[in-house]
């Protein structure tokens, strides 16, 4: 990430390695800052975090209001779990506006930062991938998956979200909301990435969980 001049663009990065609750909630930019809290049922191994999808979630701790960029922001989750049901994977809502990673609902995901209707959505028939939603201005939203631009939309930004990020569900005014199944393997939040960055986030991604022996 350094190589590729991205590692500053990070605020919170959960590599989500070492097999235990307290190992992955370590954020790797600071260790002292956004440090996960796991609530419901999960299961933490080496191949990373597995939530239950009925009262599994992570807050955080990153409130978007207070920690995020209006026109210049994103979020990832890599997924290592192929599902299909009504889950969020990432984010948090407040009224009507959003940032959500919403990964295969039905055949579709949808890539939502700071933002109402519409969204950037793709069809989708595995989610065993690397996702990325990301806003790099007022009107620029896009959706990457395994490095490759697959979502995008000129929806207008509307408002910060006065929440903190949740992981395995998204914060839902304050309740974590749409349990998702999908076992996540790194997870970031962060500045909004170009087109070159955003293809070499996924190449770094990829490698390390080659190294690992835990890429899909």
């Amino acid at each position: 990430l350094k190589s590729y001049s991205i590692w500053s663009k990070m605020k919170a990065l959960y590599p989500f390695v070492g097999g235990d609750a307290t190992k992955h909630s370590y954020n790797l930019i600071n260790t002292a800052n956004f440090q996960l809290t796991f609530s419901g049922g999960w299961t933490h191994s080496s191949t990373g975090a597995l939530p239950n999808g009925t009262n599994a979630y992570a807050n955080t701790g990153f409130n978007l209001n207070s920690n995020g960029s209006l026109n210049n922001q994103h979020i990832s989750y890599y997924s290592r779990t192929n599902s299909n049901g009504t889950e969020v994977e990432i984010g948090a809502l407040s009224g009507s506006y959003q940032t959500v990673l919403e990964i295969r609902t039905s055949g579709t995901t949808y890539y939502v930062v700071n933002q109402v209707n519409p969204y950037a959505t793709a069809s989708d028939s595995d989610s065993r991938a690397f996702y990325v939603a990301n806003r790099t201005a007022s009107n620029i939203v896009n959706g990457w998956k395994n490095g490759s631009k697959v979502a995008t939309s000129t929806s207008a930004s509307t408002a910060l979200v006065n929440l903190n990020v949740y992981i395995g569900a998204y914060n839902n005014v304050g309740s974590a909301a749409l349990y998702t199944t999908k076992e996540c393997a790194f997870a970031s939040i962060g500045d909004g990435l170009t087109d070159t960055e955003a293809a070499n986030f996924y190449t770094a991604v990829q490698a390390f969980q080659t190294t690992l022996s835990r890429n899909v």
